[in-house]
């Protein structure tokens, strides 16, 4: 049964690849996720067949349960909320690689040192991953606040939990004493925790994509543990996606890793940038309805406030009435706008707008000094222009949408706040700028209605 069982993993392991392939258009991208949960499928039960394997009741009952619950979220839960249902199911994956060591740990078995210290490796990381996903499924869901907590000393004692779990590794390996087990997981979930509590929602999409990193890694490792190939290409896959799309997300903020995780970016800025000449200039719906209306290109450019209001169909909407009117509209997308890798385009993605719609910062900066209105829906720090004219402001050097050299320029936005690195957007000042305060949904509602009445 076992050359089965091999051939299978092996299956396994081509459609993860080929699926992970798929993923990488967004024209494919739903065909990949299909074949990659065949691929689990598989890989789950070939490995009832396996010889030796006991206590199917409850493997069978663990499975249904979970299959159940994750069913109903994903029914349940609204695109806003995918952030959100992302980080639970990383932690989730983490958690098990953790479990999975714990108990292989606790057993004692393991005579090859070697093998003893992957299952300890991904026992730390899939830990860290677990408690690291639910403070970011916290605070993306508000259950805490979103702005970095921090507290005298932290990093100092950030590294000495760390070493401590680090330490508490090396004693299971060398002394094999099982009561040090609890003691290292304890550690390494409260490092999870402390880690992740500096970090601000901004930072989002990078902490996503590095805690799905270290699921993958911690899998990967455990597969190595126990001999199981189908967890070893898994793993493999996953912490390599994860790896390269941290670096680029880091990369798309023009900050390193370290500062992302270690900078506490996202508090309140105190210190004073220089004053900012110019000041808000409220529109009212109908001037700004006219002024799109007589429009010949039109650029779109969502943020996290359209994320929040639920404004994707509206957004559509608005879309298409420009278009009946032949004018020409693009949205204009930065990877790191809302709270995780390709938010907006999922969002956007729902409300059936086009593919070939959506460009990236590269494609669309070149065609905004040829653009005559520029719509700014909740996005705040990927637009302000201090990112490239201020060398005191937290973001410079960070890339952004130059929505500032378009003819005219309209934000939508709740209210004056600053956006999450904690400092006002030069954009709103600019003399080609005007501000429409309010919902997201609601003020593109008003503006079809007037665009349909002109």
């Amino acid at each position: 049964m076992e050359p089965i069982i091999q051939i299978t993993y092996f299956l396994t392991a081509f459609l993860f690849i080929f699926g992970l392939k798929r993923m990488s258009s967004p024209m494919t991208a739903r065909s990949g996720i299909i074949w990659a949960g065949f691929a689990m499928m598989f890989a789950t039960v070939v490995t009832f067949f396996w010889p030796g394997l006991s206590h199917y009741t409850l493997m069978i009952i663990a499975v249904v349960i979970g299959s159940s619950i994750a069913w109903i979220l994903a029914k349940k839960v609204s695109m806003k909320d995918m952030p959100q249902m992302i980080a639970v199911y990383n932690g989730m994956g983490g958690g098990s690689a953790a479990a999975i060591a714990c108990v292989e740990l606790l057993k004692n078995e393991m005579a090859n040192t070697g093998l003893a210290a992957l299952a300890v490796a991904g026992g730390l990381i899939g830990a860290i991953a677990f408690t690291g996903s639910v403070i970011a499924f916290a605070k993306l869901q508000g259950l805490m606040k979103e702005r970095p907590v921090t507290f005298p000393n932290q990093q100092h004692i950030n590294l000495i939990v760390l070493a401590s779990s680090v330490v508490l590794g090396i004693l299971l390996l060398s002394i094999g004493w099982g009561f040090l087990v609890p003691l290292f997981f304890a550690a390494a979930l409260a490092f999870g925790i402390m880690m992740t509590l500096p970090i601000g929602g901004g930072d989002m999409p990078v902490v996503i994509s590095l805690y799905n990193a270290l699921t993958g890694l911690a899998v990967g490792f455990e597969g190595f543990a126990m001999g199981n190939a189908a967890m070893i290409v898994a793993g493999t896959v996953v912490g390599a996606a994860g790896t390269l799309l941290t670096l680029l997300m880091a990369k798309a903020m023009n900050r390193s890793l370290a500062n992302v995780l270690f900078g506490a970016f996202g508090q309140e800025v105190t210190a004073t940038e220089g004053e900012i000449k110019g000041s808000l200039k409220p529109i009212e719906i109908d001037d700004a309805a006219i002024m799109m209306a007589y429009a010949d290109k039109v650029i779109i450019i969502p943020g996290y406030g359209m994320a929040v209001a639920q404004a994707q169909h509206k957004v559509r909407e608005l879309a298409e009435t420009l278009e009946k009117r032949g004018i020409t509209v693009k949205y204009a997308i930065h990877p790191v706008a809302g709270r995780m890798p390709g938010h907006m385009n999922v969002l956007l993605a729902e409300a059936n707008v086009p593919y070939e719609k959506l460009f990236d910062i590269e494609e669309v900066n070149p065609e905004f000094s040829n653009t005559d209105v520029s719509l700014v829906i909740g996005a705040n720090d990927v637009v302000n222009p201090a990112a490239k004219t201020n060398p005191a402001s937290p973001i410079y050097g960070m890339p952004i949408l130059d929505v500032d050299r378009s003819k005219n320029c309209l934000v939508i936005k709740r209210g004056k706040g600053k956006g999450f690195a904690g400092i006002e957007n030069e954009l709103f000042f600019k003399e080609n700028t005007r501000m429409l305060y309010g919902d997201a949904q609601d003020v593109v509602g008003k503006l079809v209605q007037s665009l349909k009445r002109l």
